[in-house]
């Protein structure tokens, strides 16, 4: 019998895979999260600053894939061969962690849609949505254990109610359009001018993270292309495509309600963009779309989260336990850690006011390190000249695009702010226990000098950025 090879995915599939990893919760939050921020021209000039960033990051995405094709074992494998063991596990955790709280911030939308319709879920942060959330969290742990992986059917029900409910937003906004109210808002401020333009735009910074997360989707899966080039093809189409709809979502809001308003409305925001329009219909169009959407969102995240674990366990990076699998050919203990975690997250959202938004901005702010390191390696790859033997002009190109890509990321690092920051170590430096058991585990130091420093300045982090919940400096 000949041989099956991998090698199936059509272009047009590799481009749905960009196009449903990125469309997710976010999308359906953006009226309000930009209206809390700015106006048109701040949005316009941050959609501007994320596209070609964004875009220069999914071109090192891959170059790094067709350079070192070796390098197959996820993101954290770029940032492990670039700058060593402990950064590589830090990558890991922090792409995990990402993963498992976007979950955590779909449970939250999911609750806080339904509490449009049933008040006792509020905003999703009650302890009756924390209840039922906790029940649909292990009902479907206990579906993928029992080996429910891959989903088609209801990937492309998931596709659907994704893309159609926003497409008909978009429509249906435009042709009610108010030129005066988006004109009132253009500045975002009460006086015409660019003074307040780069605060604002800062302030989105951590938004335009959170919906573009799932771009490396086309990489990821690039060696079940039929063919090599059809990636990067794929990835700059659904890139496109995503980067349209979420400018048009952004900017046709604003000709419908004012920015204080559009600030104002609970999540997901574009119910209450389009009920605005045409009335209670609207928002449990948009909202049954969102559910669908999510639910089959959920499902995707929540394996991938599981696969980080057991995949980094499989190359020495985490520890052995969680490269176990099922006899359905699951990985067992990494769901279980991963939805553990999240039951913890979904806890604290109790005591949280904005648990959506603290959600969306942790998930950011987790995903910038990895994101960094890539774009970072992907310099160091260009400057180097490794793999670059006789092709002078392709390295000048991936210099630039890596250059302009480890900017970007760096930016977004100090736009996300000191406080986001510190939040993060709380998650690094006691996750550093999973990289001290796989060391063990392989009979090898646990850091170089560098990598101890790296780890003090995490814990250092953690233990300040504690104090300063307890003393109530940093609040949610």
């Amino acid at each position: 019998m000949a041989p099956v090879t991998p090698q199936k995915f059509t272009l047009w599939t590799l481009t749905a895979m960009v196009v449903g990893s990125m469309v997710g919760a976010g999308i359906f939050s953006l009226p309000q999260a930009f209206g809390r921020a700015t106006g048109p021209f701040g949005a316009l000039v941050a959609w501007t600053i994320a596209g070609v960033g964004m875009l220069m990051l999914a071109l090192v995405f891959q170059t790094l894939s067709r350079r070192k094709p070796d390098l197959d074992a996820g993101i954290y494998a770029y940032a492990k061969a670039g700058f060593g063991n402990y950064p590589g596990f830090l990558s890991a955790l922090g792409y995990w962690s990402a993963a498992l709280l976007g979950n955590v911030s779909y449970f939250v939308l999911i609750k806080s849609t339904l509490g449009l319709f049933f008040p006792v879920f509020g905003d999703g942060n009650t302890i009756a949505a924390v209840a039922v959330s906790s029940v649909l969290l292990w009902c479907m742990h206990a579906l993928i254990l029992r080996g429910i992986k891959q989903a088609t059917a209801l990937n492309n029900i998931v596709t659907f109610a994704k893309i159609i409910p926003i497409l008909l937003f978009i429509v249906i906004v435009a042709l009610n359009f108010d030129a005066a109210q988006f004109t009132a808002s253009f500045w975002g401020g009460e006086q015409a001018g660019l003074s307040d333009v780069a605060s604002q735009v800062r302030a989105t910074m951590l938004v335009t993270v959170f919906v573009f997360v799932g771009i490396e989707g086309a990489s990821v899966y690039s060696r079940y292309a039929r063919r090599r080039e059809d990636v990067g093809i794929a990835t700059l189409m659904g890139f496109a495509g995503v980067l349209c709809l979420l400018i048009l979502v952004t900017l046709l809001s604003y000709g419908v309600l004012p920015r204080a308003e559009l600030a104002s409305l609970r999540n997901p925001s574009m119910a209450g963009v389009l009920q605005a329009v045409v009335g209670p219909w609207g928002a449990v169009f948009v909202s049954v779309g969102l559910l669908i959407s999510v639910a089959g969102a959920y499902l995707s995240w929540v394996l991938l989260a599981a696969e980080i674990l057991y995949s980094a366990s499989k190359y020495e990076t985490m520890p052995r336990f969680l490269s176990h699998e099922n006899a359905q050919g699951v990985p067992s203990n990494a769901l279980w850690l991963t939805n553990i975690v999240v039951q913890i997250f979904l806890i604290v959202t109790l005591f949280t006011q904005y648990a959506f938004r603290l959600a969306l901005e942790l998930t950011s702010s987790m995903i910038l390190i990895p994101y960094f390191l890539v774009a970072a390696y992907g310099l160091k790859l260009a400057w180097s000249g490794e793999t670059y033997g006789g092709e002078p002009g392709s390295r000048r190109a991936d210099l630039v695009r890596a250059g302009i890509a480890t900017l970007y990321t760096a930016g977004l690092i100090y736009a996300a702010g000191s406080e986001h920051l510190l939040l993060t170590t709380v998650i690094y430096a006691p996750g550093t226990i999973l990289y001290l058991i796989a060391r063990r585990e392989q009979a090898k130091r646990a850091f170089t000098p560098l990598e101890l420093g790296l780890f003090i300045l995490a814990v250092l982090g953690a233990c300040l950025a504690i104090y300063l919940i307890a003393t109530g400096v940093i609040t949610a």
